[in-house]
């Protein structure tokens, strides 16, 4: 399901229960991510997904830099069972604060 910047912040901070998951790669992330975002890039979901998210019912918030890979890495976290993804996008239209 495909939320805006603004909805997924709101979810952030009103819900407790819920995982930031940036789908860009190291160099990207380590330039500037949102605070609390955990890194898996998009082509090695499939493969380290179910040892970092643990739960297959936690809110998961993705996000890349413009929006076409986490739309990718939500495709196949759906594909592995996870019930509650939510895709906002990418960092490009984030407007709130970024970690460096």
């Amino acid at each position: 399901m495909n939320i805006t910047a603004q909805q997924a912040k709101e979810l952030m901070d009103t819900r407790e229960d819920y995982v930031i998951l940036d789908t860009r790669a190291q160099d990207e992330y380590d330039a500037g991510h949102i605070p609390g975002a955990i890194l898996i890039p998009h082509d090695e979901i499939l493969e380290k997904a179910e040892s970092v998210l643990k739960e297959k019912d936690q809110l998961i918030l993705v996000y890349c830099r413009s929006g076409r890979r986490s739309k990718l890495a939500a495709e196949d976290l759906v594909k592995l069972g996870y019930t509650n993804i939510r895709e906002f996008g990418g960092i490009i239209d984030w407007p709130y604060e970024v970690v460096k």
